[in-house]
């Protein structure tokens, strides 16, 4: 499984205000099952925006979650940009792909 950051910049206008609701349900429901780890908008920025972080096994099955978002399906995604993240240090970084707490301490030795 891969870790992968999205953030998502939304259009001004009332519009986002109508699914905010259905889009925190399907969120919450992503979380159950595993897919979701966190998520939750930019504070103090001119735009609406937030970033996701999803547990997937490819960037497809990441933009089929987006996809299937009802701000996706209302059109009330007006940037997106989805990274592969390695966090290897921090709390997620037992969901690092690459070193393994040992090897991290053979780096700073």
């Amino acid at each position: 499984m891969s870790i992968y950051i999205v953030r998502m910049d939304h259009p001004e206008g009332i519009e986002w205000n109508t699914f905010v609701r259905e889009h925190v349900l399907y969120l919450k429901e992503l979380i159950k099952q595993g897919k979701l780890l966190a998520s939750g908008p930019l504070k103090n920025t001119p735009l609406r925006a937030g970033f996701l972080i999803f547990r997937a096994e490819t960037r497809d099955e990441v933009q089929m979650m987006v996809k299937a978002d009802p701000f996706a399906r209302e059109n009330l995604i007006a940037h997106l940009d989805i990274q592969e993240w390695d966090p290897l240090f921090g709390q997620l970084s037992a969901l690092s792909s690459h070193l393994t707490v040992d090897e991290l301490q053979d780096l700073v030795d």
